[in-house]
């Protein structure tokens, strides 16, 4: 062999060595539980790891209007959590923007300096959810894995995943961590007319769902506690965008004289929401600062 062939070789070796570094599994890098008060998990290739967000979202439970039930129900869960209770893990479903992930990051601010962390995991990465569990297992942390927008269609693998990691396992629960997730489904497939084929009707009138029926609604009702939420009146979406033009430093004055653009914004976006009454207020209360 030639030195020039030789060379070729050496290239030809290390290309294909940097390939297969890219695809094999990387070793576990140690978490520094001191980096944050919450968590993302990321993938590279088959491998996961928690990764620290450091800037988290300042939203407080004062912050959230409007929604007075819903936050007393999961503020008396969280807290029940974070002293070693027993609590629920937990479903919020319903209108968009209407709090229920603002709900859970407010928790975290609320609770945080009692030990409560937060745990992100995206749809697609549920199947890690066993050893997401078993990462933060014997922590004397109380730990929340969050699932914003959760919704899957049929024969999704974190469907399955997830229904284990809720009650379906022969391995006991791990009493440091709850799931939280918010969804627009109730119950988190997509329900269609052909469904309704499948109910049965005993002999004395009563409705008894399908098999088709129950495997969509199985999943939701693994979680202990269901928290809905609903769109607000228009009173109620002005009070809210009032609170966040004040917020943003406007005077009293000036969030009266909003109310008209206010609505204007609503309408032109087509809802009510409390994100369309934040959205609104940061466009408002910039453009009067500016």
């Amino acid at each position: 062999m030639t030195m020039f062939q030789l060379d070729q070789f050496l290239q030809r070796a290390e290309h294909l060595m940097t390939r297969l570094e890219a695809i094999l599994p990387q070793p576990p890098t140690a978490i520094d539980w001191q980096a944050g008060v919450a968590f993302r998990w990321r993938k590279r290739g088959d491998a996961g790891s928690l990764q620290p967000v450091r800037q988290i979202a300042p939203i407080a439970l004062s912050d959230l209007q409007n929604i007075t039930i819903q936050k007393q129900q999961i503020e008396q869960n969280t807290l029940q959590f974070v002293r070693g209770l027993p609590a629920n893990n937990v479903l919020l479903t319903g209108a968009r923007g209407t709090g229920k992930s603002s709900l859970i990051k407010a928790c975290l601010n609320q609770f945080s300096d009692q030990g409560l962390r937060l745990i992100e995991v995206d749809k697609d990465d549920l199947a890690d959810l066993a050893d997401i569990v078993d990462l933060v297992a014997g922590r004397p942390e109380r730990f929340i894995v969050f699932c914003d927008d959760l919704s899957f269609e049929e024969g999704e693998r974190g469907y399955k995943a997830l229904k284990v990691a809720l009650d379906g396992s022969i391995a006991a629960q791990s009493d440091n961590v709850l799931i939280y997730a918010t969804s627009n489904r109730r119950h988190l497939l997509p329900e269609r007319m052909s469904d309704n084929a499948s109910y049965t009707h005993g002999d004395e009138g009563d409705l008894h769902p399908g098999e088709t029926v129950e495997e969509k609604i199985s999943l939701s009702e693994r979680f202990g506690l269901w928290v809905s939420f609903y769109p607000f009146k228009q009173d109620d979406y002005l009070l809210i965008a009032a609170h966040w033009l004040a917020y943003f430093g406007c005077t009293p004055q000036q969030v009266e004289a909003a109310r008209g653009d206010a609505l204007r914004w609503a309408l032109q976006r087509g809802s009510r929401s409390g994100r369309v009454a934040w959205q609104f207020a940061r466009d408002h209360a910039g453009k009067l600062h500016g």
